[in-house]
């Protein structure tokens, strides 16, 4: 090894475990075409695009070249109802893709559920590609560790999703040890150290006592010193972040959204809290529960105004079911998918809203808000919470590249939520900023990579 190689190795960065494409697709466009060779060459890697840019067929044309290249078999693991929607796709792009829900193989290109993993032998396949990859972190523990255990058993290996944020910094180490680059706790440990809100680290000679790694990923963290720079070099080195094909240097003239149109609603709680003359935003999470379960009829009613006002395709998503079963009731031509229902049921309803048989679909961002496409679908109804990736994942099944008209959310809370509704807004202007600053480092350092070939010839010193 040359000290060039033992400097390489130091970095972290990982090498190419793939090959260069056997077979190309006209459909894709030059910007799909271009990460798809990059990811096809990496062997392992993620692709984080935004919603609309075509990951269904990214990941289609690279599970075919996976399957040319080895004589072997790929599968493809989705959220609910959405491996019905790849199959589709694989259908209209001439690739050939079968779905299955018991383990059977039916083709080279296997699509399943990320439920149904446990009846699949990794033996049987040569790649895996894991679609709206961002989910693996709200998964249980057992799924995501099953998901990981058999994606570290392959020789290919793919992660798509759009939400991948800037600063979440767990999704970055879980999509990584599933690639088998560093696991997620040597990654915070490379490159981060704990913060208290202070600038002062946690830990051993920090403010406050020493605290384990499961309780480290749950705080916040700065940069080590000298490790920002590097770190984005690593992530480049595995992920490419894409909003449009502008920020890989394409034209990005097709790829412009409709307007979004966002109406706030506010409603008055019938009766007000015991022993005082007039409501209080709620503050603690308890306080916050409560206030939205002692509106749930005034912002339902709301909500059905809304959708009955209309003879569009409606989404009404909810988060509690009292929430989901009483706008069920309240709109005639409404349907639910809840966690309760089965699998069939769920794809069932979500096929039906997607073909025009439904009108208006009633159910939650955890449930329907990921990798699902409502394009047909142009207006919204919300009740806010905290969680900016649900908002997020909620109105780009509708406000996504191909919409052709304006997307219209009407975003309805209570008079004592207002703290909550604020809260969502901050985080959505801070992930539009620390996403842009995303794709703005890697787009530095890959012109940083592209350079830095250590080609400069040095000369010998004449006292040598």
């Amino acid at each position: 090894m040359n000290y060039k190689d033992f400097l390489y190795e130091k970095t972290n960065l990982g090498g190419n475990h793939g090959f260069a494409p056997v077979c190309d697709h006209p459909f894709l466009f030059d910007f799909q075409r271009a990460l798809v060779e990059w990811a096809t060459l990496k062997g392992r890697a993620a692709i984080l695009a935004d919603c609309g840019l075509g990951k269904t067929a990214m990941q289609l044309v690279w599970a075919d070249n996976v399957v040319r290249k080895t004589n072997g078999r790929v599968l493809i693991l989705t959220p609910l109802a959405v491996a019905s929607q790849t199959v589709r796709e694989a259908d209209k792009f001439g690739i050939e893709a079968k779905q299955s829900r018991d383990g059977s193989i039916k083709c080279a290109i296997t699509v399943t559920n990320y439920e149904q993993l446990s009846k699949f032998n990794a033996g049987d396949f040569a790649g895996v590609v894991c679609d709206e990859s961002s989910i693996l972190k709200n998964f249980r523990g057992t799924i995501k560790t099953e998901v990981t255990r058999f994606m570290l058993k392959l020789r290919y290996r793919l992660l798509c999703s759009a939400t991948c944020a800037p600063n979440d910094y767990i999704e970055m180490g879980t999509s990584s040890e599933a690639l088998g680059e560093l696991g997620y706790m040597d990654m915070i440990n490379k490159f981060f150290k704990p913060d208290d809100g202070r600038g002062a680290a946690i830990g051993r000679g920090g403010h406050g006592a020493y605290r384990s790694g499961a309780e480290v990923v749950r705080n916040k963290f700065r940069f080590r010193g000298h490790a920002e720079k590097h770190f984005w070099r690593w992530v480049c080195s595995w992920a490419r972040a894409v909003r449009t094909p502008a920020d890989l240097g394409f034209d990005d003239t097709r790829y412009k959204l409709p307007e979004l149109i966002t109406r706030s609603h506010i409603v008055a709680a019938r009766e007000s809290l015991p022993g005082m003359l007039f409501d209080l935003p709620a503050v603690t999470l308890e306080e916050q529960r409560h206030e939205r379960r002692r509106t749930i009829g005034q912002r339902c009613e709301m909500a059905a105004e809304i959708a009955n006002g209309t003879d569009q395709p409606v989404i009404s998503w909810c988060h509690l079911n009292d929430e989901g079963d009483t706008l069920e009731k309240m709109i005639p031509d409404a349907a639910q998918v809840a966690g309760r229902h089965d699998d069939d049921h769920k794809e069932g309803v979500f096929n039906d809203f997607i073909n025009g048989n439904l009108r208006v679909l009633v159910t939650k961002p955890k449930i329907g808000g990921f990798g699902l496409n409502f394009q047909h679908c142009a207006h919204q109804t919300f009740f806010p919470s905290h969680s900016f990736e649900q908002w997020y994942q909620a109105i780009r099944r509708s406000w996504r590249f191909g919409q052709t008209r304006p997307v219209t959310v009407d975003v309805i809370t209570s008079e004592c939520e207002s703290r909550v509704l604020a809260n969502m807004n901050h985080k959505a202007r801070a992930a539009e900023k620390m996403f842009a600053e995303l794709v703005a480092n890697m787009r530095d350092e890959l012109a940083i990579m592209r350079k830095d070939e250590h080609t400069k010839k040095q000369g010998v010193p004449s006292w040598l």
